[in-house]
This record gives C-alpha cells, structure tokens and sequence, in this order.
C-alpha cells in the first residue's frame, strides 16, 4: 500500500501506491446558498448521481493514465448496468491517455453552463509538449442520455502553465451561474477565478486573477459556501509550507466577484461545508493538522473541528470539536486513525437539518490494521454532535464484503440521495480492496439513508471487475465527485 507526496509539479500532497498512507490531500467542499451540498445529477432524471475516479489505472498500456466513471442513481440506487466508463481516449474527450496523466487527478460537478444539469470538470496531470503545459481541466457536460465523451472541451490556459491545481466551484459574484477557482498558468503567486455561465467552447463569462500566495506556501485545501449569510459564497483556502500547516484564507464573495483582501483562518486539511444548525449560515467542518506538521498525520488519531457561521464569516467563537473520544461518538481514539480524513455532508435522515460523513480510513477493525470505517455524525438545532452517530465499516453486518487491512474503507466519502427518498445516501470508497489476487484494484458502496440515519440493509457494492474496467493498481474509489479530494495516486 503507499506514502503521500507531493504530486507531479505541484506542492499538493498526494497519494503513492504502497501502503496507501490515507490522505493529507488537496480538498474541496462547498455548500450553495449556505444550505446544503449542491445536487448533482448529470441527466436530469431528479436521481442524484456520483462520479468515481480510479486515477492509477493502466489504459492502453499506459501507467496511470487513470479513468472515471458515472453511475447513475435509481430507486434501487447505483446499478453495474447503469455505469459509464470514461478515459481520455473515449471519443470526444480531449487529449489521449498517457503515462502518469491520471484523469480523474480531482473532479468538480456543478452546473457550469446553466442549462439545468450538473456538468462534469476532470483534471488530468496530462503534459502537452507543443505547449510545454501541465495539466488540464476537461468539462464533460451534462445530457439527458446521461455523460459522454461528446463535445466535451478543454479549458483554455496560458502556454507554459500548470493547470487544475486547486480546482474548486463556487458562486462568487452572486449572479446565479457556477464559477471556477484553479490555478491557470505559470505563476504560483496567482490564481484564476473564471466566471460562468461557461460557453460549450469553455470560454468563461469573464477571468480574474487572485494573487493567493503571501508566502512560499501552497493550498492544501479549499472550501466554498455562504459563510456570512449574504446570498453570495464565499472561499476558504488553507496552505501548508515545507511540511508545515500555514493558516488559511477567507475570500468573500461580493456582487463584483471574489473580495482581494482576505480574513484569516485556522489551518485545515479536508473540509466540509453545510447549514448544520440551520441558522442561514454555512458552517465550515474541517480535520486540523496534528501540531502543524503534516507528515504526522498518518500517525494522528484525527480531530474535526466545526467553525459555525455567523455575520462575519467562520466564526472564531462559536466552534465544536469531535473526535472518537467525544460522547456518542463510536470507536475510540487511537494513533493512526485519521478521522477526518475526508468529511462530507448531506441530510441522511431527512430531518432538514445536514449530517457529516466522516471518513476513518486508518482504522483498525480488530486486528486488521487500516481496514477503515466511516462515522456519520447528525446534524440538529444545536449543530453538530456525538448524540446518535453511526459507524459502518465492512464487517458491519449487511455491508458486502469482509474488512481487510490497507483496504482504508472511508479513503473517500460522499452523501447524496441516489434513491430519490429525500434522504441522502453514502458512497463510500475503499481504494485499496484488493479484488481476488488484483492488488490495489478499488471499490465503492452505497448505503441508504433512512429516518434514523443511515442503514446497512440493501446495501451494494461496485468495483472494476462488476462493471468491465481496469482493475490492477486502479484504486477504483480514490476520487468521488463532490467529496473532498483529490488524493491521487502517482505511482
């Protein structure tokens, strides 16, 4: 299984395969209108849907080139026979499959053209010599036969630019139309804010450029949502320097677009954003750096701190903590099990107040070290806490599958209702299950949600092999459109 390092040409920390050391990675949330995770449903059937990356698969003969696919949701909720599998070599997709270009590298679904459905923005570490670039960010849009490879476009950037790093969406000026926040050429100090609606050429409505570095740090994660309850989202940034945790940035959203003197935030590593106590402001969840020193965090039992909106933004006051010695909250604190790991937030059990999925990857299930878990923490009038969390890992009773060590069940998470019930559902990745003697091959569940949270009955689970795509060293589930990633695999 692996280590984490920095990625190809950029300080992002990401995922080796090996012992697949789970995440301190480059992460993103958001919550529209200060409310609730945005809808992402790419054909329009009122079902949600959910993008899976498998960044180090091998596509014609190429390591790590990487695929995605698109499951759809039904009443029965994501279905082998109802999934689409994409790589850069699919037709209409720009570029070509090529070593170490790991599509699927992060992903962004957001409605980026405003014609009504959620459209689908990959990035690929791809390098274009005849451009001396790295990177793109490829928009697959949104159709009512469901996602293909058909007109789907490149981004312009810069010659000479690196390309994707940081991808986060966002409505920044308040105008109803998706924006994208990302680094789009050749200086570190700065990065773009490409206003939408985009064109189905990928032109943007409109560009600004941010300078979003003050010292010689880089983006460690990024979260978007109406913190000070204007009408307008704002983004979080947060930096890590050297191995070392560097603060964060809040960037106001204003009726002119992103603000260019930002607030000052605490360090975090992944992030969630949703209304948990329903008060019209977004909350911000976040996993803190253990001591500020990011190569420990393998080795860190995980805290999550939540920062509840107020008129001001994140609020420095009006805070909670959790961590699996808090009351309620199953488990037990332990070195090495990364709670917090990746964070996401949805209504499970449909009460109108959002709950937080909190991936667990470095958890022990007896003696199987790293076989992972994901607790749901609920949602209510006082926000968060302990009161009725829930943990399911792949010996919980109904879950398919047996718990293994280094599968890190909870590597990746989301909530979104795929059912159609008003109630959202998880998707859990495990991206290092091994599939028979298929190493590394990767797997993702869905699990219900229910009026008491989320429920193991009727469970399923979906990998390569279910649905005819590559599986060795994949990590089939390292990525989930939506959650907090990307924690890519170079191998």
């Amino acid at each position: 299984m692996g280590i984490r390092k920095p990625a190809i040409s950029t300080a992002v920390a990401a995922a080796l395969i090996g012992s697949l050391g789970v995440p301190i990675v480059a992460s993103t949330a958001s919550a529209k209108d200060g409310a609730t995770t945005v809808r992402e449903d790419f054909d329009g059937d009122g079902y949600q849907d959910v993008a899976v990356a498998a960044p180090g698969a091998k596509i014609g003969g190429h390591t790590a080139a990487g695929y995605i696919t698109i499951s759809y949701g039904s009443a029965h909720g994501i279905d082998p026979q109802r999934t689409t599998v994409i790589t850069q070599d699919t037709p209409g997709v720009p570029g070509d499959s090529r070593d170490n270009s790991v599509f699927g590298y992060a992903m962004v679904s957001r409605d980026l053209d405003g014609d009504g459905l959620t459209d689908l923005a990959v990035v690929t570490r791809d390098y274009r010599p005849e451009e001396n670039a790295n990177g793109s960010v490829i928009v697959l849009w949104g159709r009512k036969t469901g996602i293909t490879g058909q007109d789907a476009v490149r981004i312009a950037a810069p010659a000479n630019a690196q390309v994707g790093d940081d991808l986060t969406a966002g409505d920044f000026d308040g105008d109803g139309h998706t924006d994208l926040f990302m680094r789009n050429g050749e200086d570190y100090d700065y990065h773009d804010v490409l206003y939408g609606p985009f064109k189905r050429d990928g032109a943007p409505a409109r560009e600004q450029q941010v300078q979003v570095y003050s010292t010689d740090n880089s983006i460690n994660s990024t979260a978007t949502g109406d913190f000070n309850g204007d009408g307008i989202e704002d983004l979080a940034t947060f930096y890590v320097y050297e191995n070392h945790a560097e603060g964060g940035k809040l960037w106001l959203g204003t009726k002119s677009g992103l603000s260019t003197v930002p607030q000052r935030l605490n360090s975090a590593s992944s992030t969630a954003v949703a209304d948990f106590d329903q008060d019209g402001y977004a909350d911000l969840a976040t996993r803190i750096f253990p001591g500020g020193d990011t190569e420990g965090t393998e080795e860190d039992p995980g805290t999550v701190k939540i920062y509840y909106g107020s008129a001001s933004g994140p609020s420095q006051t009006r805070t909670q903590t959790v961590t699996q010695n808090t009351a309620g909250v199953p488990g037990a604190h332990e070195k090495g099990d990364q709670f917090g790991g990746r964070l996401n937030a949805g209504d499970a059990n449909g009460d109108g107040y959002p709950d937080l999925a909190v991936g667990v990857p470095g958890e022990a299930i007896g003696s199987k070290a790293k076989a992972g878990a994901v607790v749901l923490l609920k949602g209510g009038k006082d926000g968060l806490t302990g009161k009725g969390a829930q943990a399911f890992h792949q010996d919980t009773a109904g879950v398919p599958g047996a718990a293994e060590s280094g599968d890190v069940f909870g590597g990746s998470v989301r909530l979104l209702d795929a059912t159609g019930d008003g109630k959202a559902d998880l998707i859990a990745g495990a991206p290092g299950e091994n599939l028979g003697t298929v190493v590394n091959g990767g797997a993702v569940w869905l699990l219900r949600g229910s009026a008491s949270g989320l429920t193991a009955s009727q469970s399923v689970a979906e990998n390569p092999g279910d649905i005819g795509a590559p599986a060795p060293k994949a990590l089939f589930g390292e990525n989930l459109s939506g959650d907090n990633g990307p924690g890519t695999v170079i191998p």
